[in-house]
């Protein structure tokens, strides 16, 4: 079973934030009336497409399979003019998932690698500090890899952050954003997944719309700037 997850919800209960009363999984059970098992997880405040299981003796052969062969796509809106297509390969420090965890990767750097094709360049006329408007890219992004906030941080490398993005993001454009195209959240959404259904034995594709607020904030951006 699929869901679009919407931004700001966890996946499960997480010792992140003990006084959270909104999963994903739970959500699923209390549809369904079935317990169902997370094949894998989205960051807190990404959108988009969530895959869950009912069988448990799935979940392993599933996870085994995200690691190489699962097609992830996902969007973004992203600080800065991108152009054409390009490809991000810089390995990652290894972040612990959970406070409670055993660090024993502490230190490590961890291979990474993304995608990135630019679909649409924006210029505003909002003012900034050192520029007279704000330039964004939407982008469309595609993980070879893993790993924590891999999209966040990969971005935020080769300079252009993903909008509302609060923890590798630039807080003056994320301010910028909320005043001027209403955003409330971080402009990424898993777009697409693309996997080998193991029972069926055929090839499954499930994609996602953009978040409303993701869309109201491009239609905003659209009204107010010129597009390249």
């Amino acid at each position: 079973m699929a869901i679009n997850k919407p931004s700001g919800q966890l996946v499960h209960r997480s010792p992140l934030d003990p006084r959270a009363t909104d999963f994903a999984i739970q959500a699923v059970r209390d549809a369904t009336g079935k317990r169902v098992y997370a094949i894998h997880r989205l960051d807190r405040p990404t959108s988009g497409v969530l895959l869950f299981c009912f069988a448990p003796e799935l979940v392993s052969s599933m996870q085994a399979q995200w690691q190489s062969g699962v097609v992830k796509r996902y969007r973004a809106l992203v600080r800065g003019w991108l152009h054409s297509s390009g490809y991000i390969d810089y390995a990652l420090k290894y972040q612990a998932d959970k406070l409670a965890e055993a660090d024993k990767k502490e230190g490590i750097f961890q291979s990474a690698a993304t995608s990135y094709t630019c679909v649409k360049q924006f210029e505003a006329p909002f003012s900034t500090r050192r520029y007279s408007s704000a330039r964004y890219s939407l982008v469309d992004l595609h993980l070879h890899s893993g790993r924590k906030h891999q999209l966040r941080r990969h971005l935020a490398h080769i300079r252009h952050p993903i909008i509302g993005d609060t923890t590798h993001g630039d807080g003056k454009q994320n301010s910028l954003a909320r005043g001027h195209l209403g955003c409330t959240h971080l402009l990424l959404t898993c777009t697409q997944i693309q996997f080998w259904h193991p029972k069926i034995e055929k090839t499954i594709v499930i994609s996602s719309p953009l978040s409303e607020n993701f869309q109201a904030c491009l239609q905003s951006l659209g009204s107010q700037s010129s597009k390249r």
